[in-house]
């Protein structure tokens, strides 16, 4: 704390608005209707999505379009804030990549004047100085937005430079963590990739060099059954746990989430979806398809509604190899393949079952199985990895991030 003090002590600030400091922009979402816009795309285009996935830093998005749908040809340009003052308000993320951005976005950039008065970074950071403040400022409406008109008069300080940078320095210790957790992520692609991580080669010929080296299944053939369960009639306030994908903590299943139904309901109107200790089960409809947990033995007897599908695999099967191969890059590409085009992202029970992977010898999964293991118990483990390091040096680096980013006025 003397520090910090220290380091804020008697800093002189100059306070400007972000009318003053920033080009305003809307974004936009480029005609659904004309094909050409999203055919061929290399134009990053920036949704709430986008910052849910891969977090308030970003260079890469999820959807790109194509520069035909670039309205003037001009881009919002690198090292951009994105605001979100309209539907899901107070968050915002930085941009260091030429981009578009939809309409729920708010794009600030630097005016030429004050680029060389500001590190990035820090406006970044004292972004979320400003999500606090869109949070409180709201218009009635039907649609609930920001006061714009506070919005332009909303001030940022500018202290020193090397304050600044110091500034940075401290909030992006803090930040590291997250990092670490992706970081781990991709050594998970990498050991699944058998060569491929990254290399779209389904029309190549390395692609067929690559299933040479290794045997390739169908999840079919490796499962006694694959199915989805139903809705029931009514849930209870006890009884049979039932299982919806609001209940996964990542690749856990949360039971303090669970809803109920009774035992009757249970053994015969659902009689078909009645789970067994290491399903897996997968999101295969809505928003959140793809996402997948191993049912514990803790939460049985359960059963699940039908945006679930149930894997059940053989006996000799190794769970945990096939498990991860479904929450890894390969599911991810094929979900892509089978609901391009579609309205509502949904994959059936026959393609569930055509869903090939890499199949290598069982020792070779044991050994991957080892390894992923030990990833997993360090990015999603609750009581042992990141996430209970994360939790701990949540409210510390709050702290720490609005002391920081307190200046006299």
């Amino acid at each position: 704390m003397s520090y910090l003090d220290t380091l804020l002590e008697g800093v002189e600030v100059e306070w400007k608005t972000i009318d003053d400091l920033f080009h305003i922009k809307n974004g936009y979402t480029p005609s659904k209707s004309n094909q050409e816009y999203w055919t061929n795309g290399t134009i990053p285009w920036f949704r709430m999505e986008d910052i849910r996935e891969n977090g308030r830093v970003l260079n890469k998005s999820i959807q790109y379009v194509n520069i035909s749908a670039v309205k003037g040809e001009k881009l919002f340009p690198a090292d951009s804030i994105i605001v979100s003052t309209s539907a899901t308000i107070g968050v915002h993320a930085l941009v260091s990549v030429p981009f578009l951005a939809n309409q729920r976005f708010t794009v600030l950039s630097l005016k030429n004047e004050y680029a060389d008065k500001f590190i990035i970074k820090f406006v970044f950071y004292y972004g979320f100085v400003l999500n606090e403040w869109c949070k409180n400022n709201i218009t009635v409406g039907n649609f609930p937005g920001v006061d714009m008109n506070g919005f332009r008069k909303f001030t940022f300080p500018i202290p020193p430079l090397e304050v600044q940078i110091e500034i940075v320095r401290i909030l992006d210790t803090f930040t590291e963590l997250t990092a670490r957790k992706k970081q781990y992520n991709y050594y998970r692609e990498q050991l699944l990739s058998f060569d491929c991580l990254n290399q779209d080669l389904q029309d190549s010929h390395d692609f067929q060099d690559l299933r040479n080296k290794v045997e390739w299944k169908r999840l079919g053939e490796l499962t006694t059954l694959i199915t989805k369960g139903t809705t029931p009639k009514k849930y209870t306030d006890s009884g049979i746990a039932f299982i919806k994908t609001e209940v996964f903590d990542g690749s856990y299943i949360n039971s303090k989430k669970l809803s109920f139904i009774d035992e009757d309901t249970h053994n015969k109107e659902l009689k078909r979806s009645i789970l067994k200790h290491n399903d897996i089960l997968i999101t295969i409809a809505g928003a959140t398809i793809g996402k997948c947990a191993i049912v514990p033995k803790e939460i049985l007897p359960a059963n699940t509604n039908q945006a679930l599908a149930i894997i059940r695999l053989n006996d000799d099967i190794n769970m945990k190899y096939v498990f991860y191969l479904i929450k890894s890059h390969y599911m991810t590409r094929y979900i892509e393949q089978n609901i391009k085009g579609s309205a509502q992202p949904n994959l059936n029970l026959e393609q569930l079952n055509n869903f090939q992977i890499p199949y290598p010898s069982s020792e070779e999964q044991e050994r991957i199985v080892s390894i992923l293991d030990k990833f997993d118990t360090l990015t999603t483990s609750i009581s042992e990895g990141l996430p209970k390091e994360i939790e701990l040096r949540k409210k510390q680096y709050e702290y720490y991030r609005d002391k920081l980013l307190s200046f006299p006025v």
